[in-house]
């Protein structure tokens, strides 16, 4: 089993998607107005959390002008800036702001992912791209054995956690489950036992749409929660 660390180091060297690379290195050259003084990170994105998580969420990809920039998950752009308020509501992060890396915040018994660990053009990841970055995800998720709820935000995200699932052998109590937000899954693999809960993205696209509204997502943590303490969890 590789640890988180070293996962870390084979992410962000990773150039199994030269496209990718390649459009990272341009975005980090042209910028954006606001970000003009910036200097970009420009790499695949890790893991940034909790190694002792019993909760793992998995997003979609970093964001051009957010993680892409930042190089941490869900920093500095609209969709970190909803979804850390939630994880601080729910006591999931220390405080609820994002800015860059060097702003103090910790996550407590979580971990952020991504099934795509660059920022895709158009936000949209190709399935080779997805399958190139899906051996990091279940490196992960083999490095946090204490994981007992994953979130997936978004449909391809949550594709991803069923994927997941199924390769490391565990049985989908029900069957099939189609996404939709607020979706649940049970799973099994001998005496462990996790759940997969499936929510809207926090995209600028769906918040400012309310498709996603701040009460749903804060819906989506408390039933984590809620499902850690039927456990004897946090």
């Amino acid at each position: 089993m590789r640890s988180l660390r070293a996962i870390e180091a084979r992410v962000v060297a990773c150039q199994r998607c030269p496209q990718l690379r390649a459009y990272a290195a341009r975005i980090a050259f042209q910028k954006k107005r606001a970000h003009r003084d910036c200097e970009y990170w420009a790499k695949p994105v890790p893991a940034f959390g909790d190694p002792r998580a019993a909760v793992m969420i998995v997003g979609l990809a970093p964001g051009a002008h957010g993680s892409n920039r930042t190089g941490r998950p869900f920093t500095g752009d609209a969709s970190g800036a909803f979804l850390y308020p939630a994880l601080y509501r729910a006591g999931f992060a220390s405080q609820p702001h994002a800015l860059d890396p060097s702003d103090g915040l910790r996550l407590r018994d979580c971990l952020i992912t991504a099934a795509l660990r660059c920022a895709p053009p158009q936000n949209k990841p190709t399935p080779a791209e997805l399958r190139n970055c899906f051996p990091y995800l279940l490196d992960e998720f083999d490095a946090l054995p204490r994981v007992r709820v994953v979130i997936a935000l978004g449909a391809i995200a949550f594709a991803s956690v069923l994927r997941l699932l199924r390769e490391r052998q565990f049985t989908i109590e029900g069957g099939a489950v189609s996404f939709r937000h607020g979706a649940e899954v049970e799973a099994r693999n001998g005496a462990r036992r996790l759940w997969a809960i499936a929510s809207y993205h926090p995209s600028r696209q769906n918040t400012n749409t309310g498709k996603l509204t701040a009460p749903m997502f804060d819906a989506i943590f408390r039933r984590a929660k809620e499902l850690l303490a039927a456990e004897g969890g946090s």
